[in-house]
């Protein structure tokens, strides 16, 4: 019988790429063309998946997520990163500017480009966890510095993609689990061949760490998730023995 997963899943490029961990510890890495296709992969054996890619969207009125404000104000020098996400009908649209038209309209505030960007692999999420109803309990969305910030008690201060940044991001997993090292090791050689950046394999680590059973508790930005009106949680999920924020 296969053991449970604890699965961590970030966008890289046009890909996603799944870092899974038993109660032991690593288990593999993966890169698949699609999120249904990473779902199909885990359905059997994922007890949690957490994706890196907002999930529980506005559909009209102020898009601020009430996740991702606290976000911002325990990430410290890297609060840049949290994104206010377009509203539902936005993340549909395939050029910005009939994105940033949909998201003023609904919400009355313009559409940053950066958010933009992610607005693909959004929809995807959503349209997966709105169809099957399997996957809406299983996968949750976490952030990446948020995990890291959790891990190492204090808001991280680099990039992951600059020298400094990784290094930082090392030494946090490190103290988190002596093993940490030949773990993102091993995630690396598992992504031979494909178009993955370290950036991306070191966020996908912590994901999986953070869905994996630990000492410290999974906890959820704002303890007190609202939902969207499809239901699904607006929250980002990390594992700390004391809350980030009571807000």
């Amino acid at each position: 019988m296969a053991e449970d997963l604890y699965v961590g899943v970030v966008r890289s490029g046009d890909a996603w790429l799944a870092v899974a961990f038993t109660t032991d510890g690593f288990d593999h890495a993966a890169v698949f063309e699609g999120i249904g296709d990473c779902w199909a992969r885990y359905e059997e054996t994922a007890r949690l998946v957490l994706v890196a890619v907002p999930v529980g969207l506005v559909e009209s009125g102020d898009p601020v997520r009430r996740c991702d404000e606290r976000a911002r104000a325990v990430l410290g020098p890297r609060a840049e990163t949290v994104t206010t996400p377009p509203v539902r009908e936005a993340t549909r649209k395939q050029r910005y500017s009939a994105a940033n038209r949909t998201h003023e309209r609904k919400s009355g505030a313009a559409l940053s480009e950066a958010a933009f960007d992610r607005s693909d692999a959004i929809a995807m999420v959503d349209e997966l966890l709105q169809e099957v109803p399997e996957a809406a309990a299983v996968v949750r969305s976490a952030h990446p510095d948020l995990c890291f910030r959790a891990f190492a008690g204090e808001p991280l201060e680099h990039p992951s993609a600059v020298a400094a940044g990784y290094a930082e991001r090392m030494r946090t997993l490190a103290h988190y689990d002596r093993d940490a090292a030949p773990t993102v090791q091993h995630a690396a050689e598992a992504t031979a061949g494909h178009d993955v950046t370290v950036a991306d394999v070191l966020d996908a680590v912590v994901l999986a760490y953070t869905a994996t059973p630990g000492a410290a508790d999974l906890r959820t930005l704002p303890p007190d998730p609202p939902t969207d009106a499809a239901g699904l949680p607006m929250e980002l999920v990390y594992r700390a023995a004391a809350p980030l924020d009571e807000g």
